[in-house]
C-alpha cells in the first residue's frame, strides 16, 4: 500500500484558505495545460493534490451558495440567481436551513474573514442606490452569515477599477485612488486580515472571492503587455496546444478526443479583426495572470506569519468560461445595467467594438464563445450549461503540515464537498444547529481521504452528483453521466472512455438510463428544484443563450 500522505498530525487546529475564482475555465490554469502564467498555482499543485474531475454549479452564485453550505443550490436558496422567485428554492439569497462554513467555524472558535465577491445576498439594481437595502431579511450581508470580517462587493459582475456595492464592514466604500484595481484591493484585504489572525495567535478560515477573470476585460496595462500578439494564431491553435499540455502534465487521458470547434465560433482564417480578437484573449490572460501574483501575495502573508505548513488552501473556479458577448443590442446580458460611473465620475464605453482596446477603466468588454471555448479546453458548452465546459473547474488543494506528497485525483468530486473538507481539517462536528436554529448537515464528502496517497490511490466519491441550472440536469454516478441540455433529451455518456462527452450511449443503455433518471427525479424533489421557467414572465431575462451576434 502507499505511503500515507497525512502524516505527524499536528497539535494546533489548521488555518484554512478558500480562494474562488469567476468564470475561469478547466484549461486556463498552468499546471491544467494553459499557457497562461501561473506560477504559484502551479507551485501548490506541484505541492499538494490536483483534482481532475472537480466539478462547480455551473454558475455563480449557485456555485458560492454550494461553496458556502455544503448543499445543493436550491437546499440553500439559490437555485438560480439572486432575483427573489418567491419559491424557497429560488429566493435569491442564503437561506436560514442552511449554515455557512464561516457560521460553523465561527461557533467553534475560529476567527472568520472573507475578502472579494458576495453574490448570495439578494439582487442590486447598480443603476439605482438608492433602491438598495443591505442587511435586511433578503439582502443578508456576510457579517450576518458568520463572517466577523468583510471587504467586497455584494453583487456579481463589475468594472475592476470602481466597482459597485463595495463594502468595508457593513459600510460602503469607495475607492481612493485611480490607482485601485479590485483583484489587487481582495489580495490586499486578506493579507491584512491574515496578518491580524495571526497577530491573535487565532485559527482562522479566510475565504477570499476573486471576480477575476469575469467581465469586463479589465486589466493593468504591464500584465496585458505580456500576452499581447501571443494569441495571433486564433482560437484552434490554442485549444490544440492545450489539450496536448494537458495529456502532457497527466490532467487529460488520451483516450478523450479534443471536442470540435463550438459550432457558433468561426474559423480562425475567417476573422477579420485579428489584431483585436487577439488582445480581447490577452486582456482574460492577463487578468488571470494578475491573479495569479495576487494569490502569491496572500501565499507569502502565510509564510511570513509562520502559518504556511499548517494551513489548508484549496483553489477553485465557481464555473466553466463564459460564451457571453456584451453589446448593447445583443439581449441578454445587457451591458447598459453594469453602466456604471468610473471612479472619476466619467461614463465606460459599453460593449464589444473592435475600435476600442479592453482594458482601461472605461471600456465594458468581454472576450466571447471562441475564446471560452478555449478555456474550456477539450470540453463541450460553457457556463449555464452541464455538459463538461460549464461544470469543470480545476480544484488544488495543499497543505504541506499533512499533504506529503504530491498527488493527482481522477475521482469525480464536487464543491459540496468543501465544507464537510473544512470541517474535518477543523476537527468540527456538525450536529444539524448553528446559533440556535435548525440546518441542513452537508451533502458533501471530505476529500482529505484522497489526498492520502503519492500516486492516483484508491479513493472514490460514494455519493453520486447532481446538477440542474434553468432546466439544463445531470447526474454523475462512477465512470456514467447523465445530462440534458434544456430543453433537449437526455444523454449518458461513459466517462472513462469519453469524457469530452462525443459519444451518447443512451439508445444503448435503456436499463441504465432509467435508473439514472430516477435517481435524478428523486434528487430534484428533494432538494426543492422547479420545472423551469420558475417563473415564465422572467425567462427572456433570465436565461442566457448562445453568443450569435458577433462582430468579426
Amino acid at each position: 500500500m502507499p505511503p500515507s500522505n497525512l502524516e505527524n498530525p499536528g497539535q494546533t487546529r489548521p488555518n484554512i484558505v478558500l480562494i474562488l475564482v469567476d468564470d475561469m475555465g478547466f484549461s486556463d490554469i498552468g499546471c491544467f495545460g494553459s499557457e497562461i502564467r501561473t506560477p504559484n498555482l502551479d507551485r501548490l499543485a506541484a505541492t499538494g493534490a490536483r483534482f481532475t474531475q472537480m466539478y462547480n454549479a455551473a454558475r455563480c452564485c449557485p456555485s458560492r451558495a454550494s461553496l458556502l453550505t455544503g448543499v445543493y443550490p436550491h437546499q440553500a436558496g439559490v437555485g438560480h440567481m439572486v432575483a427573489d422567485y418567491g419559491q424557497p428554492g429560488y429566493r435569491g439569497f442564503l437561506s436560514e436551513s442552511s449554515a455557512t462554513i464561516a457560521e460553523v467555524l465561527a461557533a467553534d472558535g475560529y476567527r472568520t474573514q472573507m475578502s472579494g465577491k458576495w453574490h448570495v445576498g439578494g439582487d442590486y439594481d447598480l443603476l439605482n442606490p438608492d433602491s438598495w437595502t443591505p442587511g435586511d431579511a433578503t439582502h443578508p450581508l456576510p457579517t450576518q452569515r458568520g463572517f466577523q470580517h468583510f471587504f467586497g462587493t455584494l453583487t456579481g459582475a463589475g468594472t475592476f477599477y470602481n466597482p459597485p456595492t463595495l463594502m468595508k464592514g457593513d459600510s460602503f466604500y469607495t475607492p481612493e485612488s485611480e490607482e485601485f484595481y479590485y483583484t489587487d484591493a481582495i489580495a490586499d484585504h486578506a493579507v491584512s486580515m491574515i496578518d491580524e489572525a495571526v497577530a491573535e495567535e487565532a485559527p482562522f478560515f479566510q475565504y477570499v472571492a476573486f471576480t477575476a477573470p469575469h467581465w469586463p476585460l479589465h486589466a493593468p496595462e504591464e500584465d496585458i503587455a505580456r500576452y499581447e500578439g501571443r494569441y495571433r494564431n486564433g482560437w484552434d491553435a490554442t485549444r490544440t496546444a492545450r489539450h496536448e499540455e494537458a495529456i502532457a502534465k497527466g490532467v487529460l487521458s488520451d483516450r478523450w478526443q479534443i471536442t470540435p470547434r463550438d459550432e457558433d465560433a468561426p474559423p480562425w482564417e475567417s476573422v477579420q479583426h485579428k489584431d483585436w480578437e487577439d488582445l480581447r484573449m490577452a486582456v482574460y490572460a492577463a487578468q488571470i495572470d494578475r491573479m495569479d501574483q495576487a494569490i502569491g501575495r496572500v501565499l507569502s502573508a502565510l509564510e511570513n506569519g509562520g502559518v504556511a505548513d499548517n494551513t489548508l488552501v484549496m483553489f477553485l473556479s465557481d464555473n466553466g468560461g463564459c460564451a457571453e458577448f456584451l453589446a448593447e443590442d445583443s439581449g441578454t446580458p445587457d451591458p447598459l445595467k453594469f453602466d456604471t460611473p468610473t471612479l472619476n465620475g466619467g461614463r465606460m464605453r459599453m460593449g464589444n467594438s473592435p475600435d476600442i482596446r479592453p482594458g482601461p477603466a472605461d471600456t465594458f468588454m468581454s472576450y466571447d464563445l471562441p475564446w471560452s471555448n478555449v478555456s474550456n479546453t477539450p470540453f463541450r458548452e460553457f457556463k449555464h450549461w452541464v455538459h463538461e465546459g460549464g461544470i469543470a473547474t480545476p480544484l488544488i488543494i495543499n497543505w504541506p503540515e499533512k499533504i506529503k506528497h504530491a498527488v493527482t485525483v481522477d475521482e469525480p468530486a464536487h464543491l459540496i464537498d468543501l465544507a464537510a473538507t473544512c470541517f474535518a481539517a477543523a476537527g468540527v462536528r456538525t450536529n444539524g444547529e448553528v446559533d440556535g436554529r435548525a440546518v441542513l448537515p452537508p451533502e458533501g464528502e471530505s476529500l482529505l481521504e484522497a489526498c492520502e496517497r503519492e500516486d492516483h490511490g484508491e479513493w472514490s466519491r460514494d455519493l453520486p452528483i447532481l446538477w440542474e441550472h434553468e432546466g439544463n440536469r445531470a447526474v454523475r454516478i462512477g465512470e456514467w453521466k447523465l445530462v440534458s441540455r434544456h430543453p433537449g433529451d437526455w444523454e449518458l455518456y461513459n466517462m472513462a472512455e469519453d469524457r469530452t462527452e462525443l459519444n451518447d450511449l443512451s439508445e444503448g443503455e435503456a436499463k441504465r438510463l432509467r435508473e439514472m433518471t430516477g435517481i435524478y427525479e428523486s434528487w430534484a424533489e428533494r432538494v426543492g428544484v422547479l420545472a423551469w421557467p420558475v417563473v415564465p414572465q422572467v425567462t427572456a431575462a433570465a436565461s442566457r443563450g448562445r453568443s450569435i451576434h458577433v462582430v468579426r
